[in-house]
């Protein structure tokens, strides 16, 4: 009876701020709830990462596909900016959707299809020309580090080198497909060289025996690259994720760059509003150099996994405790910023070679801290990435395959939509409850993240702003932030503590000139409060100021 009360006063509290734009009536309710959210359009929104085999099962075989993400699309945009049922999402990351013998699939045998698991090339254009009506972009996840050993172009090389004449030297000018790959006559290295069977070759395959590397320097190869993204850019791809980038040429972020400097050129030179992320797992102090390719965004690793400065600052092992939080964002931009002026942050804090973010904390105060955790990624500056069934604060630490387990929409695995796991994986428990369990609850972990999203697409500022640590607002509790975007400046102030924290804000920064409270972010059902220049925030909150 006290949830059922909960939820009927949070749903009459949130009919009331629709109508009006006062103070905040409801829990984790924003003032101007009724100005539409905004659809950025060009890659400075939130993009939802799915894993296909996981999202959703519309044919009935237990595996999720194409037909399924379109059946669910409503889910992350309905394409309305009247409704409130939809995550708010305004671009959608497909992990890896053609051919491939794995369940990951980033081991492609066809660069120019889909799998058949996954539905049929026809599936993907009807899921882009859907999302393109309603204001979305499609981001199309594309390995290029490597292809499956099962790929013609492999094959055709082995088969090639068993039917060399006793003594002959291979060519490419013979066979262009052995200038593809990485072949030598000796095992180069022991680790991550293989032998072609039945020849004294051997080939590189840095991440799996299975995953033969390719080689990017090799012109004739990247002649077959122009026409695998032109393929998929004239299918309504709008930009691609690019995995692996540091392992193009291990080890060499100079010809890394030079690399993606040539798969940028292709990419613009088709769709001049295009978009490219690439993955470069490194410090900050590298990843920030990839900016030289004029790729627009790389993946800030600085803040994302549990090694990151959002869990880290939340788990209090920094140095500076909160104000870590800010310091840092700061830093990673300069390091950035001294190689390109013209980028779009892509923050992430979990995906699918993580752990899911509920195994990064210990203690008291979880679910208090997951929270608290997406809203800092998702306000962070430029193009925020949310993994499918983290706002749903899913549970999983283990193997890979646990890292892309179903996405509970409330039955069991087989039915009503809901995807076996993948094979191998174990069943892990959901701490906080399935879509269905959650999706009334104005407390729960999915309804704060309908909220950051929100609060996100309504204020330019977030997405578009330059950061700059408050540092006379910040200390062990507290991260204040200061973002600028053309002649607008907004403040987002974190208490991250387990303590309520109080802060007169008057004449405590040289340049602060708050006139409103715009949103608010509260984990528990204690209100932000915002008088007089004095701000109250309770347990793991945020408030939004201008």
């Amino acid at each position: 009876m006290k949830r059922f009360l909960k939820c009927f006063i949070a749903a009459i509290c949130t009919v009331s701020l629709l109508a009006s734009c006062g103070e905040n009536k409801g829990p984790q309710m924003m003032k101007d709830n009724n100005k539409p959210p905004q659809m950025l359009g060009d890659f400075h929104g939130t993009t939802y990462e799915i894993y296909v085999g996981s999202f959703y099962d519309a044919s009935g075989d237990g595996m999720g596909d194409l037909k399924g993400v379109l059946e669910k699309l409503d889910y992350i945009n309905d394409g309305n900016d009247k409704t409130d049922s939809d995550l708010g999402c305004d671009s959608l990351w497909l992990m890896p959707v053609m051919p491939s013998p794995t369940y990951h699939k980033y081991d492609v045998t066809d660069f120019f299809n889909i799998d058949p698991a996954y539905g049929t090339l026809d599936d993907f254009k009807n899921l882009s020309k859907t999302m393109h009506e309603r204001g979305m972009k499609l981001l199309f996840d594309l390995p290029l580090n490597h292809t499956s050993s099962k790929h013609p172009w492999f094959i055709t090389a082995c088969d090639y080198l068993k039917n060399l004449p006793e003594g002959a030297q291979p060519s490419a000018a013979e066979c262009p497909e052995f200038g593809y790959y990485y072949f030598t006559d000796s095992k180069v290295h022991p680790d991550y060289y293989y032998s072609v069977t039945g020849t004294d070759w051997f080939y590189e395959g840095k991440f799996w025996s299975e995953m033969p590397d390719l080689n990017l320097e090799n012109d004739e190869l990247f002649k077959e690259i122009e026409k695998i993204l032109t393929f998929w850019q004239e299918n309504g791809v709008d930009g691609f994720r690019l995995d692996a980038v540091k392992e193009f040429i291990s080890d060499n972020t100079e010809k890394n760059v030079a690399i993606l400097k040539r798969i940028k050129d292709i990419v613009y030179a088709n769709n001049p509003d295009a978009y490219i992320v690439g993955e470069a797992w490194t410090a900050y102090s590298t990843f920030s150099r990839y900016y030289k390719s004029e790729v627009p965004s790389f993946f800030n690793f600085a803040f994302g996994t549990r090694d990151g400065y959002i869990a880290k600052t939340l788990n209090g092992a920094t140095n500076s405790g909160a104000a870590s939080f800010g310091i840092m964002i700061e830093k990673v931009n300069d390091a950035i910023k001294a190689n390109t002026d013209d980028y779009i942050d892509a923050p992430f804090y979990t995906n699918h070679d993580t752990p899911r973010s509920y195994t990064y904390y210990k203690g008291d105060n979880v679910t208090e801290k997951v929270k608290m955790a997406e809203g800092m990624n998702l306000l962070m500056s430029g193009n925020a990435f949310l993994y499918y069934g983290e706002e749903l604060g899913m549970k999983s630490g283990g193997p890979d395959e646990e890292k892309r387990m179903p996405m509970p929409w409330g039955g069991p695995y087989g039915k009503d939509g809901v995807c076996y796991p993948p094979t191998g994986a174990k069943n892990v428990e959901l701490p906080l409850g399935t879509y269905a369990d959650q999706k009334d609850d104005p407390y729960s972990v999915y309804n704060f993240v309908k909220q950051v999203i929100k609060i996100r697409n309504a204020n330019p500022e977030i997405a578009r702003g330059v950061t700059a640590n408050v540092a006379e607002l910040s200390d062990k509790n507290i991260s204040a932030l200061k973002k600028t975007y053309n002649d607008s400046t907004l403040y987002i102030i974190y208490n991250l503590s387990s303590e309520e924290q109080v802060l007169d804000l008057n004449g405590k920064a040289p340049d602060l000139n708050i006139k409103e409270k715009c949103g608010s972010l509260q984990t528990g059902e204690a209100p932000v409060k915002y008088k007089d220049g004095t701000l109250t925030l309770p347990p793991y909150s945020a408030a939004i100021l201008k």
